[in-house]
């Protein structure tokens, strides 16, 4: 309930879009700002996993501004390799650094190498 509201001084909130009533506004809901690949460090390292398996894990790229999935398909099929997204990081098997290093820097992110 309104602070005014049945009194003589009660004004309906207004849309800031399209200036409706919010009742009948009819705007889609804003989507939050998307970060840009430019102001994204993806931060490339290369680990040993069980019976000396190398694996290229690339992390720092955020889930709300990336769809992760998608990069990840274009990532294995340019490396030739399998993978997998995890809670917060991608994993390519086998070592593919330069391949990572340069298909990131391609689509705009900035890349810092640890291994």
């Amino acid at each position: 309930m309104r602070l005014f509201a049945g009194t003589p001084f009660d004004v309906p909130p207004r849309c800031d879009r399209c200036g409706e009533l919010e009742e009948a506004c009819n705007c889609p809901p804003e989507a939050a700002p998307r970060l840009p690949p430019s102001k994204q460090t993806a931060q490339l390292n290369l680990e040993k996993r069980k019976r000396g398996k190398m694996v290229t894990v690339i992390r720092g790229l955020s889930t709300a501004d990336n769809d992760l999935s998608a990069l990840l398909t274009d990532l294995k099929t340019r490396c030739g390799a399998g993978g997998s997204v995890k809670e917060d990081h991608l994993e390519i098997q086998g070592d593919h650094l330069t391949t990572v290093d340069q298909t990131l820097s391609g689509l705009g992110y900035r890349v810092r190498r640890k291994g």
